[in-house]
């Protein structure tokens, strides 16, 4: 039963230890931001095209005229 203890202690300690930092940033946090950022222009502008495109086209005609 000793063994189990110590195991269990390292393994605490191990997993608790603080990790040295990587300098390098987040790069899957990123990569996913974009992603979804992509995927909600692509849902947005799917299901509000028509109206986008009119709001779009009004406001060039009144800074045209």
């Amino acid at each position: 039963m000793e063994h189990l203890s110590q195991a269990m202690t390292r393994l605490y300690v191990l997993l608790t230890l603080p990790r040295p930092r990587d300098e390098r940033g987040d790069v899957p946090g990123w990569v996913l931001i974009t992603v979804m950022t992509a995927g909600l222009v692509m849902a947005i502008w799917g299901v509000a095209k028509g109206q986008l495109s009119s709001m779009l086209r009004e406001a060039l005609a009144s800074v045209h005229n």
